[in-house]
């Protein structure tokens, strides 16, 4: 009975859907049991399942149950692969995030465990499912406050809303004799996730937006993305499927892909990981492999990158905040948006390199102390952060 539930809570943490009682019964799971070996099948077992092609990280260690306990955690000395997995899995749970930082050119610290404490009453909650659904009439529809079930009507076109953040359209009877547009929008702090017509599926990041039709008819189906969206494309050989952004645009038949297109970045990218997506911008065009990045810079290039750290670029849909060798102003980007702040660099801004992984549901004082661990110091007032060497 213990392997099977065990079994289901890693499972569910390895489909990026365990709830926080899940993650807490899990953790509970793993401080107090002592076999090593049940441990170890259940994890080969879900890794194999979920991540079959994917290399095990190597990670930090020590013994998964001191790490819980939030006791000192040495670093892994040629572990076997699969445990040192187990350990950097078990850390995130239990800890809420694994931090690694190092200042500009300087030597790498020691890896260290942000321990989850209890937010002051001036602190800022972190992000949720949140979104503006505008439908083809011009009706705006607030998701957040809206009760599940049918949302509107658009001719023999429902709009649902599911549990969890969800959103889907269901057909009834003929097609509409008249398609229309809608518009989904996250603002900052916001997420919400998508099931298109054609049943492709689309996780919308914080501040971004997405247009689609409430049905896909003639040769493409079509639709326009601003800020970050990771897409599920249902496949449909008569009917390849395009997303346009402002310079790019991404063409496939099925496949699982990330474009990021935020406004204040200096790269539009398009990382691809299954399938394959042929990519567009200015009079320039590519075919993308599995691992690949695709970035569109001001200059109008379209630049090809190999062995992109796809785990990293979609940490956002799976609920964290990843970074390998992040810049200051990076990674402040990514906290604007999720926690609807403002940054203010008193000075200039500090030479820092980062690289880790923080839970994204923690609330925003543990994220600043985690990241003062690479020798900057933040003061939070109210929705603004300020920075200082």
């Amino acid at each position: 009975m213990l392997r099977e539930r065990l079994l289901y809570l890693m499972e569910r943490y390895f489909q990026g859907a365990c709830t926080e009682d899940e993650r807490r019964e899990l953790a509970q799971f793993i401080g107090t049991e002592q076999d090593d070996d049940l441990l170890k099948e259940v994890l080969d077992d879900t890794w194999e399942r979920f991540q079959p092609e994917s290399p095990m990280p190597e990670a930090m260690s020590g013994r998964i149950q001191r790490a819980l306990t939030g006791a000192p955690v040495v670093p892994v000395r040629k572990r076997r692969p699969l445990m040192a997995a187990a350990a950097a899995v078990l850390l995130l749970l239990a800890a809420g995030g694994l931090w690694l930082s190092r200042e500009q050119s300087a030597s790498v610290q020691q890896p260290s465990v942000a321990q989850v404490q209890k937010a002051p009453v001036h602190d800022v909650a972190p992000g949720g499912s949140k979104a503006v659904l505008t439908l083809g009439d011009g009706t705006v529809i607030e998701l957040d406050s809206s009760r599940n079930g049918v949302v509107a009507q658009q001719g023999s076109v429902k709009v649902v809303k599911l549990a969890n953040g969800q959103l889907a359209y269901e057909r009834e009877g003929q097609a509409p004799a008249e398609i229309l547009f809608n518009t989904m929008r996250t603002p900052r702090g916001g997420e919400y996730r998508l099931t298109l017509p054609d049943g492709s599926r689309v996780w919308l990041n914080a501040a971004s937006s997405v247009t689609y039709p409430t049905m896909f008819a003639g040769e493409i189906r079509e639709v326009s993305i601003t800020g970050e969206a990771y897409f599920e494309v249902a496949e449909r050989a008569d009917m390849p499927f395009r997303v346009k952004t402002a310079g790019m645009t991404v063409e496939v038949l099925g496949t699982h892909f990330n474009v990021n297109a935020y406004t204040e970045e200096k790269t539009i990218r398009t990382t691809l990981l299954e399938g394959a997506v042929k990519v567009r911008a200015g009079g320039s065009e590519a075919l993308l492999k599995p691992g690949q990045q695709a970035g569109l810079q001001g200059n109008g290039r379209l630049n090809i990158k190999n062995n992109v750290n796809v785990d990293e670029v979609v940490a956002w849909k799976n609920g964290l905040f990843q970074f390998t060798d992040a810049d200051m102003p990076a990674v402040m980007r990514q906290l604007e948006n999720w926690y609807d702040v403002n940054v203010i660099y008193e000075g200039n801004v500090p030479e820092r390199s980062f690289g880790g992984a923080i839970q994204r549901s923690l609330p925003l004082a543990q994220v600043l102390k985690i990241l003062e661990e690479s020798n900057v110091k933040f003061r939070l007032e109210g929705r603004n952060i300020y920075v200082m060497k």
